[in-house]
């Protein structure tokens, strides 16, 4: 499970990511997923992480990396519900469901970077 000392340690990169800096979010970020490879927490990081790549990509009108990091990310996501990390207070903390429900609304075939917009305009709260 995600726990709380890991929710304030990702608050710095939240604030990157919400503040448009996806580099600096992953840069900050990058340090707890690796910090415990065997954590399935880890998961969360990642999946903010590969969505941040995404947004980056996005700001790039690099549709092809877009797309590669955003199905990677979903990956992430399926991981943190199957392995159970997810809390209450990170699924409310983080609006999670959100996010989520945004990565899974880019389509698998044929997207374009106007599918990426509510992603990179999404910010966590």
């Amino acid at each position: 499970m995600f726990s709380p000392e890991q929710l304030e340690k990702i608050k710095p990169g939240i604030f990157l990511f919400n503040e448009q800096k996806y580099w600096e979010c992953h840069e900050a970020l990058e340090d707890l997923w690796m910090e415990d490879r065997q954590d399935p927490a880890r998961n969360v990081f990642w999946a903010i992480i590969q969505v941040a790549a995404a947004c980056i990509h996005y700001r790039d009108q690099n549709l092809i990396g877009a797309q590669g990091m955003i199905f990677k990310s979903r990956e992430k996501f399926r991981r943190c519900r199957d392995l159970h990390v997810l809390t209450p207070e990170v699924i409310e903390s983080l609006n999670w469901s959100k996010l989520e429900s945004i990565v899974a609304a880019i389509p698998e075939q044929n997207s374009q970077l106007d599918d990426f917009r509510d992603l990179f305009n999404f910010r966590f709260p």
